[in-house]
């Protein structure tokens, strides 16, 4: 199995790599892990709480769970992998089913600040897209996708996304392989990724 890890902040455009990744290669060849379905549950905590967390630091995702669910995956076995709802900030009772496959993608903001996740990578992907661009892509997903106010977005992002950015995420680019100028727009990027996925499959 080749595991490829596609790391960037928030708004660098990985879920829109990962969708041009999935267009050049055959789907039914590629599992994906998403960083975004192992956040902790908050159920216990008021709604108040839950929308303060903080989402960008490390501690917010259940790195065990995640690590072991890429080991069965690697040993040949299938999992069920949690999901988490934006809006009530908590772990849902559904779970997605994942067949193990010749390729899995892993995406997420923090996937390369966690080193034991890290080692299980083959191939190590950092999108790099300036600050004002991940913040506009940022407001316009969160407004349409979360159900926050632009008011609401900009507060969160100068208390905890830019600077969760600068303290963890955008230091772990130094464990990448291979930085994306430009992030998920990036269309040579997107190329490469696949030519290296097709090569695979084909031995």
């Amino acid at each position: 199995m080749l595991v490829i890890g596609i790391a960037g902040g928030s708004g660098s455009g990985k879920t829109t790599l990962v969708n041009s990744i999935l267009e050049r290669v055959p789907y039914d060849q590629i599992s994906l892990l998403s960083q975004d379905s192992y956040y902790k549950d908050s159920s216990h905590l008021p709604m108040e709480q839950r929308r303060a967390l903080n989402f960008d630091h490390p501690d917010s995702i259940e790195w065990d769970l995640m690590l072991n669910h890429v080991m069965q995956l690697k040993n040949g076995n299938a999992i069920e992998t949690p999901t988490y709802s934006y809006l009530s900030c908590t772990r849902q009772p559904e779970t997605i089913h994942v067949e193990p496959k010749q390729i899995l993608l892993i995406e997420g903001i923090l996937i390369l600040t966690h080193l034991p996740l890290c080692k299980e990578m083959d191939m190590r992907l950092y999108l790099e897209v300036d600050a004002d661009h991940r913040l506009s892509r940022i407001i316009e997903r969160d407004m349409e996708s979360r159900g926050r106010t632009a008011q609401d977005v900009i507060a969160r992002y100068y208390k905890t996304v830019r600077p969760m950015h600068e303290e963890f995420i955008r230091p772990s680019r130094e464990r990448a392989d291979m930085l994306v100028m430009g992030g998920g727009l990036n269309v040579n990027a997107a190329d490469f990724i696949s030519s290296a996925i097709l090569g695979k499959l084909e031995k």
